[in-house]
């Protein structure tokens, strides 16, 4: 499977998510590290570069999503899938409050936790107005 996405592609994902993170919504505009194109599904998993599985991503959730598709919400032992952009509606799975995203599910529970979507970092990394 190919890794490579052509420019045209990377900028059609681009445009289609408002240059937000797909993940997170922060906007390009307001982080240091330019936002990526991540696999949903990592080609590890059987995941392609067609469009339908790729995402507009800022650094640090596409970092720390890596090649992952899920995880356990312990004390469970249940796997859990990661919010899929695609597939999802983000309202679904998301609330965002003061800055806070918070989950309103299981999959918004392990996608916060893992993407580290409310991390300190997260604020540092945000360009000061």
């Amino acid at each position: 499977m190919s890794r490579y996405i052509s420019e045209k592609d990377r900028q059609f994902i681009a445009q289609c998510a408002s240059y937000c993170c797909e993940y997170c919504l922060y906007s390009d505009d307001d982080t240091l590290f330019k936002h990526q194109i991540d696999h949903i599904i990592s080609l590890k998993h059987g995941g392609s570069s067609d469009l339908e599985n790729l995402a507009y991503a800022c650094f640090l959730c596409n970092n720390s999503k890596g090649s992952d598709v899920g995880t356990i919400l312990l004390p469970g032992t249940t796997f859990i899938r990661f919010y899929n952009p695609r597939t999802d509606n983000w309202n679904d799975h998301f609330e965002l409050y003061h800055g806070v995203i918070y989950a309103k599910s299981q999959i918004g529970q392990a996608t916060i936790k893992i993407l580290e979507m409310n991390n300190v970092d997260r604020i540092m990394e945000k360009k000061e107005d």
